[in-house]
């Protein structure tokens, strides 16, 4: 016997941004997977935006959107887990996409969704963005939506 929790999956998928919300977020869904003996998926998305007045130019390269992105995710994970990651299998990964549409893409197997109830603007707005209602509706597992306290 593992000790995991094994009957609707055997991770926990938290989106993450570098926002406070993501960062609760990060950290309800480290606890629920020390909880259940779960492993943690970590997932930062990224697109460059669509403009309505013509082609985007970006100031990056899309292997730097990704190194900065996952620059954002590791971030989040040593501020919110730290070092205290014994008896919890993190890992952090980064895709290419809609968060809403992305994530979504990464429920089949997840015991759970995890997020913040809200993004950040700018360039941390397009890796994770109010994703919240599109996986409360759409996901085939449980979604918990992480609110602010106040």
């Amino acid at each position: 016997m593992t000790g995991r929790d094994t009957s609707t999956g055997e991770r926990i998928l938290v989106g993450v941004d570098g926002s406070e919300a993501s960062d609760r977020a990060l950290g309800w869904a480290s606890d629920e997977a020390r909880r259940r003996g779960l492993a943690l998926h970590v997932v930062t998305c990224w697109s460059y935006p669509m403009l309505p007045w013509g082609p985007y130019q970006p100031p990056l390269a899309s292997a730097e959107f990704v190194h900065e992105a996952h620059l954002v995710a590791e971030k989040a994970v040593e501020k919110v887990v730290g070092s205290d990651r014994e008896g919890l299998d993190v890992t952090v990964d980064v895709v290419e996409g809609p968060a809403s549409l992305r994530l979504l893409d990464l429920t089949n197997d997840a015991a759970m969704v995890v997020v913040g109830s809200r993004g950040r603007g700018g360039f941390a707005g397009l890796l994770l963005g109010s994703v919240s209602q599109h996986l409360v509706e759409h996901a085939p597992c449980p979604v918990v939506v992480v609110r602010s306290p106040a």
